[in-house]
């Protein structure tokens, strides 16, 4: 498969550290198309749960190419690691009141199972939700995975490509928080800021301009809402923190530099911006599909932020390339 621009570009360093990612839902044609992809082209190393009859009897229905050689199939019922999970599910939970046969129960479901692979280090990272809900997704990473030291709020976000290279740095964005948190705090707002900032320099190798989104710019408006985004400001300039960001902006000041000369010429980022923090998840989820359907651009996640390690959940809509993807950004976050 030939990728472009900043997934072509991920898609190659990943090759040169090849990490194990494990996808719980085999029973997806477009799950294997994906896993086939990715293991041919040497991008991951891939785990597939599930039953291997069920699996290849699949691949021949879908007439998918499957390189039986090259990816791991585990059954999650018969392998012979269940009985370690289990105890490991079982100490981790107990204080939450789960019992060992409680462990046992949930380590048959296909996603905690890869869930206890991830956090056993018999994976890199976990991709799953093509045909589970976010919440199935999430729920065992936040139960058993956690948040990563320092971080009190897992976020998520979308890693976008749009051909307008005059866009972002080269046309490459992140937009957050698009996928998770509903209503985001002060608090809230303050991580996600600081997790998407990170995540675009993890992933892209360029430094991170941070705008908080508004329907106002710099003062044009007052209530409530401009008042959160300005406490989350004066939190950000007590932190010390490497990167840039300022707020708040209309998403023309923080993208069009001959807008952001007349709305905010004070500032180092109006114009400039290349991370987006919206004010809330419907903003942002309306946000990134706008940019996706109207302006063609490549949206790629919803991608989580914040975990010790990475588990990420894919929209049910996905096609296979989504997947694939989400896999190389899952593989560039275990590095």
């Amino acid at each position: 498969m030939n990728f472009t621009g900043v997934v072509s570009k991920m898609a190659e360093q990943v090759k040169q550290d090849k990490k194990k990612i494990v996808l719980p839902e085999s029973e997806d044609a477009r799950v294997l198309k994906a896993a086939s992809i990715v293991a041919n082209e040497g991008f991951a190393d891939i785990v597939l749960i599930g039953k291997e009859d069920e699996i290849l009897k699949k691949c021949n229905e879908e007439n998918i190419d499957f390189p039986k050689s090259k990816i791991e199939i585990i059954d999650n019922i018969t392998s012979p690691k269940k009985d370690y999970y289990d105890n490991m599910l079982y100490e981790l939970r107990k204080a939450k009141g789960i019992t060992l046969e409680d462990a046992k129960k949930m380590n048959e479901d296909k996603v905690y199972f890869a869930t206890m692979m991830v956090k056993a280090n018999d994976a890199d990272g976990l991709v799953s939700g093509a045909i589970h809900s976010t919440a199935n997704t999430l729920r065992p990473a936040l139960q058993i995975i956690k948040a990563a030291e320092g971080v009190k709020n897992v976020s998520s976000f979308f890693l976008m490509e749009t051909p307008k290279k005059e866009l972002g740095e080269d046309g490459v964005l992140v937009f957050s928080d698009c996928g998770l948190i509903e209503f985001p705090t002060v608090e809230q707002l303050v991580d996600i800021t600081i997790e998407s900032a990170n995540s675009y320099r993890m992933l892209t190798g360029n430094e991170p301009k941070v705008a908080l989104l508004s329907y106002s710019t710099k003062g044009s408006a007052k209530n409530e809402a401009i008042d959160k985004l300005n406490e989350v400001l004066k939190i950000l300039n007590t932190m010390n923190l490497d990167f840039e960001f300022d707020g708040e902006f209309q998403l023309d000041a923080a993208l069009i530099p001959e807008v952001a000369k007349l709305k905010a010429p004070d500032s180092k980022v109006a114009g400039h911006a290349n991370v987006l923090i919206f004010p809330n998840l419907e903003a942002g989820n309306i946000g990134y599909k706008m940019a996706q359907r109207f302006g063609d651009a490549l949206a790629i996640g919803p991608v989580t932020q914040g975990l010790k390690k990475p588990v990420n959940d894919l929209s049910r809509g996905s096609s296979v390339e989504d997947i694939i993807g989400t896999i190389i950004v899952t593989c560039m976050q275990s590095k």
